[in-house]
């Protein structure tokens, strides 16, 4: 296939509203795949990745780089470029313009975009990837701008979007999987058997190469990895320790965190950490590192924790707001000697070349206690065997006088379920004033454009959403514009303008329509009075009934560094919430 053909799929995709279609045109591009290689390859460039997300291969180049190889490719000024960046608001556009006006685009060139296949773009983005050392960035933009060259106006604006990590598709994980099933399996009803893979490998590419070659039977087949992550399991809610009781009657009770969920891998020596939406990390917590390889008592193991920046001096775990500093790229060293980090471990999902997923809790859990030793960096949790409403009770109030978030309780016999949200895991959380109490955890879909004192932020209201996991949409929930300093409504319009769209996304169902469209890309975490019944809001709303909203929302902190949209709260969890208010 040449990467012009990809492009014009890419245009497609880009321009429709209904999810339906992206399912069928998706489906109708893989179809068109000449090899299980490069089906692979169109896959991972769909998702603007050259590798599974999981994967520490990044492109590394920032807008003013891809700007300066947009320079070089077609002989105009860096600064032109950036000011066309910003008038325009997307570097796919800004090539897409100069390169249609491009002196030397003649038809020998576009004879070479017609010719240029997407396996041969695929390595020249490889090769960018994998430069570095001294000349890097120039060596990186005369790999990107001779590439650039070869190509037409539509193939170089989708080009320059994917060292930038903004392919604006959106096209989701769940789309693909449908897209895979319609065009392998001739259903997308039949995702749900290559769900299980993909739970357990986290890799896109891989599933759809295993499909083309082998079949479903080797896709099921696909088994878990060390070095590629397990997709978390998941809590739902209860509201009262007697609900809790009453439907999982006796349960195992552990301490709830506010950290950032960390997946340790350990290969002999080599240790492997990801993030719960699946991004490489390990480069990041260096004391987790030394701390595996020493209190770890196992050849290989995967294990589930939860992180969080302690404080030495006052022997105090810090809140989430503290911990999410340790996530950088630079200056890491001196900030885990700052804020270092203690690793709760509540998990083990593989040990020696056995998977574990499939053993119930509380044979895991004994695993558990004779692999991790001692509680230096590594602290294997403290649990408890509760069936007594009263002792559950007690547990939570000694959470929350600890200043932790509440418990997470669980089934004894329960399986681990990956990339599962049920009751076999149940999460308890209580408001200050002493009611049960939950934050959600929203997806900034749009925004309405400031007034008055807020004409200068450029944003003065989010409509944001939550996400139907049935449906693989996101629906409105609220418009927000409260709990906001000043300068963090300078930081949303910052963020929000490069994902910003010129129409609705195919994966949003909204009767508002917000002054800009954004990519459902950037979650928050949002505190509200309570969950009322919304003509105007889409979740769960029905021919016959009214959608759910919340009264009174504000912005408690920003967790897209830890959580991908479709982490978000579904519009299950929402109408529970609702119904535990004492509302029907």
């Amino acid at each position: 296939m040449t990467f012009l053909e990809l492009s014009n799929y890419l245009e497609k995709l880009e321009e429709t509203s209904s999810r339906l279609i992206l399912i069928n045109i998706f489906s109708d591009l893989i179809k068109k795949a000449q090899s299980a290689e490069e089906l692979e390859e169109i896959t991972y460039l769909i998702q603007g990745r050259i590798a599974p997300f999981f994967e520490a291969t990044e492109i590394g180049m920032a807008e003013k780089n891809v700007a300066q190889a947009i320079s070089m490719a077609y002989g105009i000024d860096r600064k032109e470029v950036l000011d066309l960046y910003l008038r325009l608001g997307d570097m796919g556009s800004v090539t897409s313009l100069l390169s249609s006006k491009f002196k030397v685009f003649t038809s020998s060139v576009g004879e070479q975009s017609s010719k240029l296949t997407v396996s041969e773009a695929f390595k020249v983005l490889k090769e960018i990837s994998k430069t570095g050392g001294a000349g890097s960035v120039e060596k990186k933009q005369i790999l990107l701008s001779d590439l650039l060259r070869k190509m037409d106006p539509v193939s170089a604006k989708y080009l320059v979007r994917i060292p930038l990590g903004n392919l604006r598709l959106g096209i989701g994980d769940p789309t693909i999987l449908d897209g895979l099933a319609t065009a392998f399996l001739g259903d997308k009803s039949k995702r749900k058997l290559l769900e299980g893979a993909y739970n357990r490998t986290s890799d896109l590419g891989l599933i759809a190469k295993t499909l083309n070659i082998k079949g479903i039977q080797a896709v099921e087949k696909l088994d878990i990895q060390i070095g590629k992550p397990i997709r978390a399991e998941l809590c739902e809610r209860l509201p009262t320790p007697q609900k809790v009781i009453e439907k999982l009657e006796t349960v195992d009770v552990q301490y709830k965190y506010d950290g950032f969920r960390v997946q340790i891998h350990k290969d002999r020596d080599r240790i492997s950490m990801f993030s719960r939406n699946l991004e490489n990390m390990t480069h990041m917590f260096p004391e987790l590192i030394a701390a595996t390889l020493k209190q770890v008592k196992a050849e290989s193991v995967i294990l589930d924790t939860e992180a969080l920046a302690y404080h030495p001096l006052s022997e105090e775990f810090l809140p989430f707001q503290e911990t999410t500093k340790r996530r950088r790229k630079h200056g890491i060293d001196e900030m885990a000697l700052k804020l270092p980090l203690k690793a709760f471990v509540f998990d083990i999902l593989y040990k020696d070349g056995k998977s574990l997923i499939d053993k119930p809790l509380t044979k895991r859990l004994k695993i558990l206690r004779k692999t991790v030793i001692g509680d230096d960096i590594l602290i294997p949790t403290k649990n408890e065997v509760v069936s007594d409403p009263k002792r559950l009770q007690e547990l939570l109030d000694d959470s929350i006088s600890k200043g932790l978030e509440g418990l997470v309780v669980k089934r004894l016999e329960s399986k681990y379920e990956a990339g599962g949200r049920n009751f076999n895991w149940v999460k308890l959380k209580r408001h200050s004033a002493g009611e049960l109490h939950d934050t959600i955890d929203c997806v900034i879909l749009g925004y309405i454009a400031g007034k008055g004192k807020r004409t200068e932020f450029g944003a003065g209201a989010l409509l944001v959403g939550i996400y139907d996991d049935k449906k693989d949409e996101f629906v409105t929930v609220s418009k927000i514009g409260t709990g906001l300093s000043d300068e963090e409504w300078r930081e949303i319009h910052k963020r929000a303008d490069r994902i910003k769209l010129d129409h609705k996304p195919a994966r949003v169902n909204s009767l508002a329509v917000p002054s800009v469209w954004i990519e459902p890309k950037i979650v928050i975490e949002v505190l509200a009075d309570e969950i009322t019944r919304s003509p105007i809001h889409t979740a769960g709303k029905s021919s016959d009934q009214p959608g759910y909203a919340l009264r009174f929302p504000r912005l408690v902190t920003f967790r897209e560094d830890d959580k991908k949209a479709e982490d978000s709260t579904t519009v299950k969890e929402l109408i529970k919430m609702y119904e535990d208010q004492g509302r029907k």
